[in-house]
């Protein structure tokens, strides 16, 4: 009894320090043994495989750690996947920081000034234009005078008399030889510059001075004093403003869109719909609108203001976003038009100055190709098969 316990004991103890070297039975392999959801283990080793895994992995490192063309490409491939920033879910580098193509101007220089004698310090007045013809008219008391751009000449068109002056408004058409005058006594006189004639005048829209005119092609649509908008070959009045209209701009880009501003007591930017004379939107400014210029290259419409900062601003359409403000002027800016090709704005004020901006910028030119020229014998003729 006690030489077996002995041996029990030693073979328990043995078997306690060493369980490697115990003999285990291997099961045989039969399909009763086989489960199709437990695979069969009996023949893998985890122990050896997890050695012969990190030790080929800090054998790669200890390699790569001397190379330095290696250590370029790890850290290649780490910028490229964002393996080195500390961001969560950082799938793509940031985005690329889009340029402005046309920086708007953020100086207040303008690019060249005129001296304007006796130019009337008058909210109620538009007395400049820049026709397609590259002409500069500009109204002084009861005379119209013409600037040539490309020479610089000036000639004088006519003088109104006393009893119905002085001149209120300009406008040329976009022929840039049709010339509209809006007058004192409510009248609009249409003048022919190429004959040096009057060729039609216009009674009856308003109860009192023009002071704004704008064409759409045939189309002239007037502000008055009176507060009321007429369009020539009109099918509807508009009268919502509050105050008298001094501005007025067709949109270059909707033909039915017409915006209008108005003076102290207003302050408003208001944009219709001249098919059916909805009021689409009203924009209140905080000062008096002087004039109105539409961007012919972008959706930017251009505001000049009087009464409190005497300042030009710039406003992105239709959002009406402000994007940029131009001063310079000491007195309210009460006129402004732009040149032939919509780049070069020249705006007048009561400091008897004229100042021209290049705030528009240079348009993008685009060239259709040349079409292709077919030489094949009757190639006008269309091919049945």
């Amino acid at each position: 009894m006690d030489d077996a316990g002995e041996t029990s004991s030693s073979v328990s103890l043995h078997n306690t320090k060493t369980p490697l070297h115990k003999t285990i039975p291997r099961r045989k392999l039969s399909m009763e043994n086989l489960d199709r959801f437990i695979p069969n283990r009996s023949a893998m080793d985890f122990d050896y495989a997890d050695y012969v895994l990190t030790t080929a992995r800090k054998g790669n490192e200890l390699k790569g750690e001397g190379s330095p063309r290696k250590e370029a490409y790890r850290k290649g491939l780490a910028e490229l996947f964002n393996m080195n920033r500390p961001r969560i879910l950082a799938f793509k580098n940031k985005p690329p920081v889009f340029k402005t193509l046309f920086p708007k101007p953020t100086s207040s220089t303008s690019e060249r000034t005129l001296v304007a004698p006796d130019i009337g310090d008058d909210y109620y007045l538009n007395l400049l234009d820049w026709g397609s013809n590259n002409v500069l008219t500009i109204g002084l008391g009861n005379t119209v005078y013409l600037w040539d751009a490309s020479n610089s000449s000036m000639t004088e068109l006519f003088t109104i008399d006393d009893e119905n002056g002085p001149i209120t408004s300009l406008r040329w058409a976009s022929d840039g030889h049709t010339l509209a005058v809006g007058l004192n006594n409510s009248e609009v006189h249409i003048w022919d510059v190429i004959s040096n004639r009057r060729m039609r005048t216009l009674r009856g829209g308003h109860s009192s001075r023009v002071g704004s005119l704008d064409w759409n092609e045939h189309i002239l649509s007037t502000g008055g004093m009176d507060g009321v908008i007429t369009n020539n070959d009109w099918l509807h009045r508009l009268d919502d403003h509050t105050a008298a209209v001094k501005a007025l701009a067709w949109c270059p880009f909707h033909s039915s869109v017409l915006a209008s501003g108005g003076g102290v007591g207003d302050y408003h930017i208001r944009f219709w719909n001249t098919h059916t004379s909805a009021c689409l939107n009203s924009i209140d400014t905080g000062s008096q609108v002087c004039a109105l210029l539409w961007n012919r290259n972008e959706r930017e419409l251009l505001i000049s203001h009087g009464f409190l900062r005497n300042q030009l601003t710039l406003w992105k359409y239709p959002s009406m976003v402000k994007m940029a403000e131009l001063t310079g002027h000491t007195f309210r800016v009460l006129f402004m038009t732009q040149s032939p090709n919509g780049c070069i704005v020249a705006s007048a004020a009561g400091d008897e100055t004229l100042r021209f901006w290049n705030i528009f910028g240079t348009p993008e030119v685009v060239v259709n190709p040349a079409p292709k020229t077919n030489l094949e014998p009757f190639a006008s003729f269309s091919r049945i098969r």
